[in-house]
């Protein structure tokens, strides 16, 4: 029989003495091995579980050094969360100062950019190393509010002992992930922090809705940055011959002459000028335009060649990616983690899977068949020349390469599919 688990409505309800007495006995239990009566909440555990097969200690405070002030103002401006920092500002600073919180920005590397709200908050997190330019990833101090959500990928409130690390335990946070819709990347995350007694159940629902108008806000910006070069690329697509789309930095259609809209086409991280192979077009020759590329198909060549490998590379908790390699040269993506968990099947089963074998093996539950051909369908629009269907599988003919992380348990941690905590058994 199933333990009851915690609910935050409940421990907001509780004297804050009662309420982490309860949790340090959760902790203590969870740490010893044994059964509480009443059970972490499933983000707690998983962060838990994680920590412990890290071996990381309890009872240790551990911190990194703080990033340089060049280091920290480079990364400053280099961040997408500098364009929507007015976005978070406006929708959390000042109910952080009322309610006795912080807001703080961190990166995907779990360093705080900039943090803002109460004075008095402020001297409070200096105590616990919550300054600007502090490492807070997951691996290094524990379950908290900053580096859980990154690996998890989703929101995620931490109270009192469920902070992994027992310095922590006078502290309450709840963060959550910012994803650029412009190219898929996390780019960080939102979190607001205070006081134990400061905790409240409908702060982890106000930290995601900024966050989501965050990524709204990049969303807008995108299109805006579309319509801009679509005014440029349409006159010109409008004098070529042959086929050509014009897209921006991400890869984004805004123009298209001589062929059906395409999909994002998936650009090299660093594009030049010239002749460039696209798994999804061929041989292409590229232009620079105002905020993008002209992309021509060279008629002259073959469509596409035949690529020869393919290299997963799940090395990296937080970047998985994928290359492929032919002849005409080699192209990389970044992967979602949908799509990773996808990929590490399919290498992991040569012959091939179902979708309802895909279904099973991500989600537990083979009737899931819709959203895993939805998902496939998206990943054969990047990768159609080296995966094949009914079933779904790599192509016989390419040569899969699997880079796994040096420590299994690193495998694709923010993953619950029951494929890759198998996977994650030395």
């Amino acid at each position: 029989m199933k333990n009851a688990s915690l609910d935050l409505a409940g421990l907001a309800a509780m004297d804050t003495a009662e309420a982490l007495r309860l949790l340090k006995g959760v902790r203590d239990a969870a740490l010893s091995g044994r059964r509480p009566k009443v059970g972490p909440r499933t983000d707690i555990d998983e962060s838990w579980q994680r920590m412990l097969r890290r071996g990381l200690d309890p009872e240790r405070d551990r911190r990194a050094g703080l990033l340089p002030l060049e280091e920290l103002e480079r990364r400053r401006l280099a961040s997408p969360l500098l364009e929507v920092l007015p976005v978070l500002r406006e929708g959390l600073v000042s109910m952080a100062e009322g309610a006795q919180h912080i807001m703080v920005v961190a990166d995907a590397e779990g360093r705080l950019l900039w943090r803002e709200g109460s004075a008095a908050v402020l001297r409070k997190g200096d105590a616990h190393g919550f300054v600007v330019g502090a490492d807070w990833k997951e691996e290094l101090v524990g379950t908290n509010g900053v580096g859980t959500p990154l690996v998890s990928r989703r929101p995620v409130q931490v109270h009192s002992a469920e902070h992994f690390v027992s310095t922590h335990h006078t502290w309450t946070c709840a963060g959550a992930p910012i994803t650029d819709p412009r190219d898929g990347r996390l780019i960080g995350v939102v979190d607001i922090s205070g006081p134990l007694s400061t905790m409240h159940p409908a702060t982890l629902a106000l930290v995601t809705s900024v966050a989501r108008l965050a990524e709204a806000e990049l969303r807008d910006r995108h299109h805006e940055a579309l319509d801009r070069l679509r005014s440029v690329a349409s006159p010109l697509l409008g004098r070529l011959g042959g086929r050509a789309v014009a897209v921006d930095a991400n890869g984004w259609p805004a123009a298209v002459t001589g062929m059906a809209p395409p999909g994002r086409l998936p650009l090299p991280r660093s594009v030049r000028a010239g002749r460039l192979w696209l798994p999804s077009l061929g041989q292409c020759m590229l232009e620079p335009l105002p905020g993008g590329w002209l992309v021509r198909l060279d008629e002259a060549s073959p469509e596409a060649a035949e690529p020869g490998r393919v290299v997963l590379d799940l090395s990296r908790p937080r970047r998985p990616s994928v290359t492929v390699v032919g002849d005409s040269g080699s192209w990389s993506h970044e992967l979602s983690p949908r799509h990773a968990e996808l990929l590490y099947v399919l290498a992991r089963y040569r012959d091939g899977r179902s979708a309802a074998q895909l279904a099973q093996d991500l989600f537990e539950d083979p009737s899931r068949t819709v959203t895993v051909r939805a998902e496939m369908s998206r990943l054969r629009r990047h990768l159609a020349q080296v995966l094949a269907h009914r079933p779904y599988r790599f192509a016989e003919e390419v040569e899969v390469e699997l880079v796994l992380p040096e420590r299994p348990a690193d495998l694709l941690p923010h993953s619950s599919a029951p494929a890759v905590r198998r996977g994650r058994v030395p």
